[in-house]
């Protein structure tokens, strides 16, 4: 579970580098030329480890316990229903060979169980739908917290890139701002009160 949050998150990190490079590669085409329409040389360019920043994350860590808790929940509900059901319906079974019921008595049970499972199903999709929407939400919300550091981060160091070391075959360390950006999102991150 923790392994898919993380690699939800980073799908997410990815995302919003996507799109913060595409709108500084805008500004920096901009900022290229100098007055005399003379291109500038070098460009000051960082990157961040999305794995790091995922695992190392408070935001993210909190979030994966929220959602680990809620799919154990849910899987917990599912299973103590789908018990239930099968209980019933072995119960029913022992009777049937029995002769316990009648032939009217038989398709009423037997049709309620077959209601039991129709809203079992319904229940399992409903949840499942449920905890991705959760998923969803966890989604934006480290996107937008990322996103917003960044900006605010990079008003101060104006970098004209900051990539996702993903997408980097080869560069030194001296561009790794990871540690300096974990460091800033959790000083700011604020944990929600716990119930």
């Amino acid at each position: 579970m923790k392994k898919t949050i993380i690699k939800l998150a980073s799908m997410a990190f990815v995302a919003v580098m996507m799109f913060a490079c595409s709108n500084q590669g805008e500004e920096s085409k901009a900022k290229a030329t100098s007055e005399n329409n003379e291109p500038q040389t070098g460009l000051k360019i960082a990157y961040i480890n999305a794995d790091s920043l995922t695992s190392q994350y408070k935001f993210c860590k909190d979030y994966s316990l929220i959602l680990e808790k809620k799919e154990k929940n849910i899987q917990a509900t599912l299973n103590s229903k789908a018990q239930a059901l099968q209980s019933a319906a072995a119960n029913f079974q022992q009777k049937l060979q029995q002769n316990a019921y009648t032939r009217e008595r038989a398709e009423q049970v037997q049709a309620a169980l077959q209601k039991q499972e129709a809203d079992l199903q319904a229940l399992q999709q409903r949840l499942a739908a449920d905890f991705e929407n959760e998923q969803a939400k966890f989604l934006i919300a480290f996107q937008d917290s990322v996103k917003n550091y960044l900006k605010a981060y990079n008003k101060k160091k104006k970098y004209d890139l900051i990539l996702n070391k993903a997408a980097i075959l080869e560069g030194s360390d001296k561009f790794d701002i990871t540690d300096e950006i974990v460091k800033g999102l959790n000083k700011a991150y604020k944990p929600a009160k716990k119930d």
